[in-house]
């Protein structure tokens, strides 16, 4: 199913989008301008900001690193009125459990969770003081609720993105829980691996593919599509009974 034909309309709305420049990002900031949002597009590579608005005349691009606090803070801190919320800025920096260095770890939970915080709480306070609704959608993984056995390869991912999305998803729960009584709902979406530019160089050994793919029920990844759909969903008022939940995105993963 495409993106135009969930038929959403996002006309007079604000949305924010971080790691806006590739992959899931962009074309989240695509298709969310192409169904009449005005979209802020967060990322650190000024390059990726300037293609993207030329494929997306009049959005809002802001070049910022997100792991770093008192940056994010003077880029984002007066972006003013924003309605929807995709934290979706991350960085899978790989090496195995026992060669972890600090500079990885802290690296990768400041960008990972500590921004997924920052930008959701100046978002949130601008929603709660103007007293209007809004929707919040963390791009999570799988791998928050389960490793990859076995593939040493992928698991040296996982270590810090199952550590990092595990704590996005009790984060969301944690934020779905305090913003829910002023309207504002937070989900997650958690995809297996999805074909972007970075999952395509995890699944760029043909052998590790096939293995990986064959644990799959419906024997694929995921597309980037997939991902934006459900985003799409869930900031939608499509899903406006739904906070505090997960869309796995995982080709059956999780069932097997």
């Amino acid at each position: 199913m495409g993106v135009s034909s969930m038929q959403l309309n996002f006309s007079g709305l604000r949305a924010l989008v971080t790691g806006a420049g590739k992959g899931i990002g962009r074309d989240t900031v695509k298709a969310l301008h192409a169904s009449g949002a005005k979209v802020v597009a967060v990322t650190r590579t000024h390059a990726d900001l300037v293609s993207l608005a030329k494929e997306c005349p009049g959005i809002e691009p802001v070049c910022v690193d997100l792991g770093d606090w008192e940056a994010t803070e003077k880029a984002l801190g007066s972006i003013g009125p924003v309605d929807l919320l995709v934290n979706n800025a991350a960085v899978a920096l790989m090496q195995p459990f026992l060669e972890v260095t600090k500079e990885v770890f802290d690296r990768s939970f400041k960008v990972n969770v500590r921004s997924v915080l920052q930008v959701s709480q100046i978002v949130a306070r601008d929603m709660i003081n103007r007293g209007v609704p809004g929707s919040i959608v963390n791009v999570s993984s799988m791998v928050a609720y389960v490793t990859f056995p076995g593939l040493a390869t992928y698991s040296e991912c996982t270590i810090r993105c199952g550590s990092t999305k595990g704590a996005m998803t009790m984060l969301t729960k944690a934020m779905a829980m305090e913003l829910g009584p002023h309207k504002i709902r937070v989900n997650s979406v958690n995809p297996t691996v999805v074909l972007t530019d970075m999952g395509k160089k995890v699944s760029a050994n043909p052998d590790f593919s096939k293995k990986l793919k064959e644990r799959h029920p419906l024997r694929k990844f995921a597309e980037v599509e997939d991902v934006v759909n459900s985003i799409l969903f869930l900031l939608s008022d499509s899903s406006a009974s739904t906070s505090g939940s997960g869309i796995l995105v995982d080709a059956g993963y999780l069932a097997s």
